[in-house]
C-alpha cells in the first residue's frame, strides 16, 4: 500500500456535518495517478549547452532545416545593442572579470565579426603603406590585394577554426557547459589587441627603416 497512492472519498451529509464516520463503511478507496503526476512533471534536463541555442533546435528535422537557411537563425546571433558591444570590448581588453560572466549567457557574433573586419582592414592598409613608402619615387607604385585576401584568410580563419578545435578539446575532457558560441565570442572580442598592433606595425620608425633599405 505504501508503494500505490490513493484519493480519499468521505460521504458528508446535506448540512455539511460529517457526523458519524465508519472508515470501513464511508470511506472508499480509489488508485491514483500520482507516479504518472510524478513522471510528468518532472524538469527536462538542460540541453542549452550544446553546439547550437535551445532556441534553434525543432524536434522536426524538416523545420530545423528550414531554420538553417532563414535569416530569423542568423538573427539570434546578432540580438545586441551598441552599449553592450562597447562593455564587452571593454572587457577584454582590461580582463577585470571573467568574461563568460560578462557575456550573462547572451553570446553574440556582431562583435567579433566586425572585429575581425576590422583588423582585416587595418592590416591591408597599414601593409600598403608601409610598401608605399619603401617604394622608390621613380617606380610606379602597385596595389598588392594578396595582403587583403591573406589577412582575411588569416584573421578569419584564426577567430573561426581555434574556437571550434577549443570547443571539441573541451568536449572531449568532459566539459558539459562548453558553448562554440562562447569560445567565438571570446576569441572574436581578444582580437581587439590586434588593432592597435597593426597600427603600430605601421610607425615613423618602420618606415624610416624601410625607406633606408632602399
Amino acid at each position: 500500500m505504501a508503494g500505490r497512492g490513493y484519493d480519499v472519498v468521505v460521504d458528508v451529509d446535506e448540512e455539511g456535518d460529517l457526523g458519524h464516520t465508519d472508515l470501513q463503511e464511508d470511506l472508499e478507496f480509489h488508485s491514483s495517478n500520482f507516479e504518472d503526476t510524478q513522471g510528468r512533471g518532472k524538469i527536462p534536463p538542460d540541453e542549452s549547452r550544446g553546439f547550437l541555442p535551445q532556441a534553434s533546435r525543432s524536434s522536426n528535422d524538416g523545420s530545423n532545416k528550414r531554420l538553417l537557411w532563414s535569416l530569423s537563425f542568423y538573427a539570434q546571433f546578432f540580438d545586441v545593442d551598441t552599449n553592450e558591444v562597447l562593455r564587452r570590448c571593454g572587457a577584454a581588453i582590461f580582463p577585470r572579470a571573467n568574461f563568460l560572466d560578462v557575456l550573462e549567457g547572451n553570446p553574440d557574433l556582431y562583435g567579433p565579426f566586425w572585429i575581425a573586419t576590422t583588423v582585416v582592414m587595418i592590416l591591408f592598409l597599414t601593409g600598403t603603406i608601409s610598401k608605399y613608402l619603401g617604394t622608390q619615387k621613380d617606380q610606379h607604385f602597385v596595389y598588392d590585394f594578396k595582403m587583403l585576401s591573406g589577412a582575411a584568410g588569416l584573421i578569419y580563419g584564426y577567430t573561426g577554426v581555434i574556437p571550434i578545435a577549443l570547443w571539441g578539446i573541451l568536449k572531449w575532457f568532459g566539459s558539459e557547459s562548453a558553448n562554440v558560441l562562447e569560445c567565438w565570442a571570446l576569441y572574436g572580442y581578444a582580437n581587439l589587441i590586434w588593432i592597435p598592433v597593426a597600427l603600430v606595425s605601421w610607425s615613423p620608425i618602420t618606415s624610416e627603416l624601410a625607406v633606408g633599405r632602399c
